[in-house]
């Protein structure tokens, strides 16, 4: 029998693709590890988004590589650099022996055996076309949560961004379809749902010609034994009183929602092409934190081409004034095929990091200040884990990965997975401590 592992690096998007692979191939026979030592054959699932992505997705490559000296017999890139740099990819880096573009992996069983054959393959340019509804799917997170991919692709044009010339256009996922498959994953354990696409509050558009996110959300909220459910990136122009009611009213969607902004300044979110201004930014966080508990993450993009200091001091003074309880910060990545690689007045690399350094700053007060609010407040707090002689896990306000984390005191075992009641007794600048009540 042959050993495969995948490696699956970048956004959760990626991670979903990586799970449906691992039902396709043990659906064909073939045996999932977990330990890249062990594989006969090895794929990269890779990132291509930003530069520091395109960077680690090649050194994990040329790294996996070193294992053809030992056990491995096969090692192959799917994802988005692969769709990107299809024939740079097999051209430059030998060890590699297939190229997957987005939309391919259905046939990542036949791509297999050809390169068992001593085959080199390069497949892409399906991404358009590409439907994975159904698929067969391996779960990689841990058992209590999971990923639900609503829709594929992306109609912005966000100039920014390469991701709509690497996953097509925006495609959603039948609302049956995710319903049927969010029983399945709570039915392998899952309490937490977590939606996902390029573009979340677009979801239905396409195919139901309004947006049905909010609808979404109540059919979700009708599978028994789901707990949470939670929002990733909501751009701001589909948020909408209809979505914000929804949120505030179905107990299972708990009250966080990730909404990038990518800025605050009109000029720069004109020249990258954000449908948003600050005046209706600020009405969406308004209604939002109308909502008792909400808790809003979002991240900006620094060193935009021809971002002034006086455009830079308006992001500053922006997220002083809106006291975003979770924030991340890029700096502008100039990417080859977009529309903001060619614009003038580009950024120094040095002036970008210092103007990260600046809001990292501020966010970390910020973060220090909202946390501290909390102590003596009691949170349900799922355990995902121990370090230190401390349990730790998540509050419905914390995304996995991204945010912080609540470390709890306890005398008793507690099974990761298990939701429990937490009292905070302590707050740190990204994470709180607690004791179990």
């Amino acid at each position: 029998m042959v050993n495969v592992g995948i490696i699956s690096l970048g956004c959760a998007k990626n991670t979903v693709d990586s799970e449906k692979m691992l039902g396709i191939l043990k659906n064909n026979g073939y045996n999932i590890v977990s330990d890249e030592n062990d594989a006969d054959v090895l794929i990269v699932n890779t990132c291509g988004f930003i530069e520091s992505a395109k960077r680690e997705s090649i050194d994990y490559i040329i790294e996996m590589g070193k294992l053809k000296e030992k056990k491995l017999k096969v090692l192959i890139a799917a994802g988005c650099l692969s769709e990107r740099y299809k024939e740079e990819l097999l051209k430059e880096l030998p060890e590699l022996d297939a190229v997957i573009g987005t939309g391919d992996f259905l046939r990542i069983s036949e791509i297999i055996n050809s390169t068992l054959n001593g085959d080199r393959v390069i497949e892409y340019g399906h991404a358009d076309n590409f439907d994975d509804t159904n698929l067969p799917r391996i779960l990689s997170t841990p058992k209590h949560y999971g990923y639900l991919k609503i829709s594929e692709g992306c109609n912005n044009k966000c100039t920014f961004c390469i991701i709509p010339k690497l996953r097509g256009h925006y495609r959603s996922i039948k609302i049956e379809d995710l319903v049927n498959e969010a029983k399945r994953m709570v039915n392998n354990g899952v309490k937490e749902i977590i939606l996902i696409a390029q573009d979340t509050t677009k979801y239905g558009i396409d195919i139901y010609k309004k947006l049905m996110l909010p609808t979404l959300l109540r059919k979700l909220s009708e599978v028994e034994g789901l707990k949470w459910i939670r929002i990733l990136y909501a751009y701001p122009d589909g948020i909408n009183d209809e979505l914000i009611d929804e949120i505030k009213t179905n107990d299972k969607v708990v009250k966080y929602i990730d909404m990038p902004l990518q800025h605050s300044n009109d000029n720069v979110l004109k020249r990258m092409k954000r449908y948003t201004r600050r005046k209706n930014i600020e009405e969406i966080i308004k209604k939002l934190r109308q909502i008792p508990g909400m808790v809003i993450r979002t991240t900006f993009i620094v060193g935009f081409p021809g971002e002034t200091d006086e455009e830079f001091n308006d992001l500053k003074e922006f997220i002083i004034e809106k006291k975003f309880e979770r924030l991340g910060v890029f700096t502008y990545s100039r990417e080859e095929d977009t529309e903001a690689y060619n614009m003038p007045k580009q950024i120094k690399e040095s002036l970008k990091l210092k103007r990260y350094d600046e809001i990292m700053s501020i966010q970390k007060d910020i973060s220090l200040k909202n946390n501290i609010k909390y102590i003596g407040c009691n949170f349900e707090v799922v355990v995902e884990g121990f370090e230190n002689g401390l349990y730790y896990g998540r509050s419905y306000m914390d995304a996995p990965e991204i945010d912080g984390v609540t470390y709890i005191k306890s005398n008793k075992k507690l099974n990761y997975g298990e939701f429990i009641n937490v009292r905070i007794t302590n707050a740190f600048e990204y994470d709180l401590m607690g004791e179990l009540m």
